[in-house]
């Protein structure tokens, strides 16, 4: 008795489950937008083999099976025409438990609050857009 063709057959069908294509998936565009799908996959795998005899005849059997699931997750929006990270979501296809959606209203809002804490700074001249320039000091010692 050989379990290697079930176990080979069904290894392949999951492979063909399996795929990057799958997980990220293909790009959907818009005049304003474009979107990319992002799934959870999952997979279980089981084989077994048995032998036995009864009166004159042996028997045997063998078998494999398996599955997988695909879950959508999020989806990344990225919006043309905006620039850095204010062009890019992350948006949840799953509703957040209590602590991650306030968890997630927090950051947002801290967020805004910096840009703008930042944007006054910078009509007051008091914060520069420029990065800060690096001083060397040279340091010697008398014998």
């Amino acid at each position: 008795m050989d379990i290697e063709d079930p176990i080979k057959t069904t290894v392949e069908e999951i492979r063909k489950v399996l795929n990057i294509d799958n997980v990220v998936g293909k790009p959907i565009e818009t005049d304003e937008l474009l979107m990319i799908p992002v799934t959870k996959m999952g997979m279980g795998f089981g084989a077994g083999m048995g032998e036995g005899s009864m009166d004159a005849n042996s028997m045997g059997g063998a078998g494999a099976g398996g599955a997988a699931g695909i879950d959508p997750i999020a989806m990344i929006v990225v919006q043309k025409g905006v620039s850095g990270p204010e062009g890019v979501k992350v948006l949840s296809l799953k509703s957040p438990d209590p602590l991650a959606r306030a968890i997630a209203e927090i950051s947002t809002a801290a967020v805004e609050i910096m840009g703008q804490g930042r944007k006054m700074m910078m009509e007051k001249g008091k914060c520069s857009t420029e990065k800060p320039t690096e001083k060397k000091f040279e340091v010697t010692t008398e014998k």
